[in-house]
């Protein structure tokens, strides 16, 4: 792949000669490459007679394959959030980390399709998991609480680890994502950096007291 960035477009014996290997290993690297959908195949540019046998191709990146070795965001994303930290004032702190939690929400959300954050907040919560496990983050959902009204997300892989070790900002920001997407209160009630084995989010998936308080009113 690193022979095929800028545009590049290179024949299997080109390939073979750069690598050092057979022609029939580059052509069985190639095919998985294909496959993955980071490498594509194109006819070469004629020169000469056309000859007999094998057409004569050469291969290139795909823009997906382009892409690929510059997704690499850790540090654009530390100094982003150094930058967070810096902020003097608590509000306006406060304010930015929630609307990160908002944006993230909307990734999500985006990612996922907004169909599967539309049921009640257990069903939710298990979207957010099936998200999660999509992105390789080790999750389950349970149920505590009497009568289950305690949903609870355990996540036995940090989303962040670099940025929490720094600063455990980026906790509250992901609580923020969870209540965005469940539409329920959530909140932190074990964490890695505080020593536990895991981090665990808890959802009260009962009756809102607000919209309760109400429907008693009406009564």
């Amino acid at each position: 792949m690193e022979l095929l960035r800028g545009d590049v477009a290179l024949g299997v014996p080109a390939l073979s000669e750069a690598l050092g290997v057979t022609a029939t290993a580059v052509r069985q690297r190639l095919r998985r490459l294909m496959v993955s959908g980071v490498v594509v195949r194109q006819p070469a540019a004629a020169s000469g007679p056309a000859s007999r046998g094998r057409p004569s191709h050469v291969y290139m990146l795909s823009p997906r394959g382009r892409r690929i070795g510059g997704d690499n965001f850790r540090d654009l994303a530390m100094v982003l959030w150094q930058e967070v930290r810096s902020i003097e004032s608590p509000a306006v702190r406060r304010g930015l980390l929630s609307r990160i939690g908002r944006s993230l929400a909307e990734t999500c959300r985006s990612r996922t399709g907004s169909a599967a954050f539309e049921g009640g907040p257990t069903s939710r919560l298990q979207s957010v998991a099936a998200a999660l496990h999509d992105r390789k983050i080790a999750c389950e959902c349970s149920h505590a609480g009497d009568g289950g009204q305690l949903a609870v997300l355990t996540t036995h892989t940090c989303p962040y680890p670099h940025l929490a070790e720094t600063d455990r900002g980026i906790c509250a920001a992901e609580r923020v994502m969870l209540e965005e997407l469940v539409a329920a209160p959530v909140r932190l009630t074990e964490c890695r950096l505080d020593g536990d084995a895991c981090c665990r989010f808890t959802v009260d998936t009962g009756p809102n007291p607000r919209q309760q308080r109400q429907k008693t009113e009406r009564t």
